[in-house]
């Protein structure tokens, strides 16, 4: 991707009822409560994360461990049991930054030495970045210093994702996070807040060959519910979807390209 843009608000009202209805908005979507990992070993898997991105655990976590962001990312990091193995390359992946070469080099280094390897995605040697794969073959990258597009990003830069245009448009609405980019089919959204880019990037998109191994959880905003919020997600074009949680009390729904995704209850 290229330098950021922010594009004005697509509709004809004065600027002034388009603030209030972005401000309505946001009262009422979810927050991105975490980016959630099935993983054969979570704790070994947390552990790596928490050593690379130095984030402390958040202590006494359901069905599995958590990292809390260290940093303005806003979102934890969740590890879940799971034992179905992994076939292909994940659908989103992390993009760290780097302040200078020798920053890249010693991200690099310091991932090698907590357990991750070199992996081969079709990478080119002049586009700079080294991709990674963490103890369970989840694949990031370390992207050298000078990212334009990145510029203003803490070291977790972005959330790059495979996707269509429409499941950009789906998550900004989604989040109540305003589009930053929105050319050739590539889109990206972040945090009013800050912190990383959630980026997708257009065609060509690899098919989907069984359940994602990472995915969002949603928390619903106080005072509010979770069906009420399940219902906005469903008229935006999510469906709701059954993957074995059975009388689980979070809901799991698709979004609009097909990755799962799940609301828990309010908090």
């Amino acid at each position: 991707m290229r330098a950021a843009l922010r594009l004005p608000v697509p509709g004809s009202r004065p600027e002034a009822a388009r603030e209030d209805r972005r401000r309505k908005s946001r009262m009422t979507t979810s927050q991105l409560h975490a980016l959630s990992f099935d993983a054969h070993d979570p704790q070994r898997l947390a552990d790596f994360w928490g050593g690379l991105l130095d984030w402390p655990a958040a202590g006494d976590e359901r069905h599995g461990h958590a990292l809390l962001p260290g940093d303005d990312t806003g979102f934890r990091l969740r590890f879940l049991p799971s034992t179905q193995p992994k076939t292909s390359q994940n659908q989103m992946h992390f993009d760290l930054t780097s302040t200078s070469a020798d920053h890249q080099q010693h991200t690099v280094a310091k991932a090698l030495g907590l357990g991750a390897r070199h992996i081969d995605v079709g990478q080119r040697p002049e586009e700079g970045h080294v991709v990674l794969a963490d103890p369970e073959g989840n694949e990031f990258c370390v992207l050298p210093p000078g990212n334009a597009f990145l510029a203003d990003c803490g070291f977790v830069g972005a959330l790059a994702c495979d996707g269509s245009q429409e499941v950009g448009y789906f998550w900004s609405r989604a989040l109540g996070w305003p589009l930053v980019w929105d050319q050739d089919q590539e889109t990206a959204i972040r945090s009013p807040h800050g912190g990383p880019k959630i980026t997708w990037g257009g065609p060509p998109i690899n098919p989907k060959t069984g359940k994602n191994r990472l995915h969002f959880d949603l928390v619903p905003p106080a005072g509010s519910s979770q069906q009420a919020e399940v219902e906005r997600l469903v008229s935006l074009g999510a469906r709701p979807l059954d993957i074995g949680q059975g009388q689980a009390d979070w809901v799991v729904l698709a979004d609009v390209d097909g990755n799962e995704f799940c609301v828990l209850p309010p908090h």
